[in-house]
């Protein structure tokens, strides 16, 4: 006599089978570590971005490679985002987007109180002064360009993800990555270059466009090189997140 085998089986992440679009709980998993390291990405991009940067000319062309102090840290933010909407979906990514700008208005309302708080009269004082409000005082206007430029493409960039794995369920992660990226991308630099370029010293149509270009091309390739690790970050939390894992289960018994 045999017995049957009544439990489902539970599809490892990844492994192809379609289950639907399913997400992790945000109250006992890895998304306030993630949200955190968000914030904190936003907000020193922002302080980064007040700086314009130049990198120098291309050779033969005359190009120059212009762009800000926070170009570095600014795509880590996007793909903080992918892992966020991957493991807990568009709204937990929502609630992450606001959570980072929000944060990074806190920020910008405690850089005006410095600067506005009376300082030292004598030399030192009156140098360091000026230099916070130099360093600090554009900072409200990356913040502005950061807060609509973000919001519109890490929107889009959310919404793509969360369509493309209703449709696919595991499968299908790095077409996700990939066609995200890519969109978001496009949308939040024009939109940030376009407020941000006064701030940082750019003054003619030229230097926005070569701005706007190295902005996106650059973002876009950080991204698309950081995929495989992205990919196996995103695949490591799923294995380990107890509640994804129950998640798939239930999926899995329907």
């Amino acid at each position: 006599m045999t017995t049957q085998n009544t439990h489902p089986v539970i599809p490892s992440p990844g492994s192809g089978r379609p289950v639907g679009a399913v997400y992790a709980d945000r109250g006992a998993s890895h998304y306030d570590i993630l949200l955190a390291l968000m914030c904190v990405v936003v907000i020193l991009s922002g302080i980064g971005g007040s700086k314009g940067v130049l990198l120098g000319t291309v050779p033969g062309i005359g190009i120059d490679l212009i762009t800000d102090g926070g170009f570095f840290l600014f795509p880590l933010a996007y793909i903080l985002g992918d892992v966020i909407t991957e493991l807990y979906g568009a709204r937990a990514a929502r609630r992450a987007i606001l959570m980072s700008f929000g944060m990074n208005i806190l920020a910008v309302i405690a850089y005006q109180v410095i600067i506005w708080l009376p300082g030292f009269t004598d030399e030192y004082g009156t140098a360091k002064q000026a230099a916070l409000e130099t360093a600090l005082g554009p900072v409200w206007i990356i913040v502005l360009a950061s807060v609509c430029g973000f919001l519109a493409g890490q929107s889009l960039n959310s919404l793509v993800m969360s369509r493309m794995k209703a449709r696919a369920g595991e499968r299908g992660l790095i077409a996700r990555l990939l066609s995200s990226s890519g969109l978001g991308e496009l949308v939040d630099t024009i939109i940030f270059c376009t407020i941000a370029a006064a701030a940082i010293g750019i003054t003619s149509v030229g230097q926005w466009a070569e701005y706007t270009v190295l902005g996106f091309v650059y973002k876009v390739a950080v991204q698309y090189l950081a995929i495989p690790v992205t990919a196996a970050v995103i695949r490591w939390l799923k294995r380990t997140d107890p509640t994804y894992r129950a998640r798939l289960e239930q999926a899995a018994a329907r």
